[in-house]
């Protein structure tokens, strides 16, 4: 297993104050998405920026299967839908800050050589903190009442995202 992946979810489990993550390929299985919702349930702020667009159709749907559990938890959940994004980064309580090749998808969890820098500390965990809410300010954020009301094309979509999300 990816350690990026190892030492996310342990700062996700053990956050406070805030979980910010930017990921392109968002399909990360139910242990992250537990820990994402468990962590909103201790009143942590969880805030994802997600693509709105994007190079791997598959992937898009994947993530939206999430969306719903997400949600209902009190995670936010923004999509970038004016550029396809490449961005892969975490910042925990502004002191576990992750930049790098990681994705939270499964071929980058168990399969993929990949490389991240974590860096422990406020200096630069303030820094990602301002350029994810420049992210934040550049992306359209998901209303719950609203999602509930997509339509069944797209939700025969997300079913069959969640289906091969293993192979993505």
């Amino acid at each position: 297993v990816n350690p990026t992946y190892t030492a996310l979810m342990a700062a996700v489990g053990a956050s406070v104050r805030s979980v910010r993550l930017t990921m392109a390929y968002f399909a990360p299985g139910p242990d992250m998405v537990q820990a994402l919702c468990d962590a909103a349930a201790r009143g942590v702020e969880v805030v994802l920026v997600l693509p709105g667009r994007s190079d791997v159709k598959l992937v898009l749907h994947a993530a939206r299967s999430y969306y719903g559990q997400l949600l209902q938890a009190g995670v936010q959940i923004h999509e970038m839908k004016r550029t396809v994004m490449h961005a892969k980064t975490a910042v925990i309580d502004g002191v576990f800050s992750s930049v790098g090749s990681s994705n939270l998808d499964w071929r980058s969890i168990v399969g993929n050589n990949e490389i991240d820098v974590i860096v422990l500390g406020d200096d630069f965990g303030q820094e990602l903190e301002a350029l994810f809410a420049n992210d934040v300010a550049a992306a359209s954020r998901i209303d719950p009442a609203r999602w509930q009301q997509r339509g069944v094309g797209q939700r025969v979509l997300e079913v069959f995202g969640r289906l091969v999300e293993p192979l993505l």
